[in-house]
């Protein structure tokens, strides 16, 4: 059996986050991340495949960024 490609998202996606995590951001249309500073934590949360363990990794990658999810200042 073929294992499936485990390649991380591009645009500045944190490479610990978990394969459904990447499909359902992918699939809401994230491709980078910088996107995400437009949206809640409880948004992201509310995607199916996202799981709190996601939260601080995207927390993070947007910190390195300088910037944070809507909201949180």
């Amino acid at each position: 059996m073929a294992s499936k490609n485990k390649t991380p998202l591009e645009g500045g996606f944190p490479r610990g986050l978990s394969a459904p995590a990447q499909r359902a951001l992918a699939g809401a249309g994230y491709t980078r991340i910088e996107q995400l500073a437009a949206v809640t934590e409880a948004d992201v949360l509310n995607l199916h495949g996202i799981g709190p363990k996601a939260i601080p990794l995207l927390r993070e990658a947007l910190a390195a960024k300088s910037l944070s999810f809507a909201g949180t200042g």
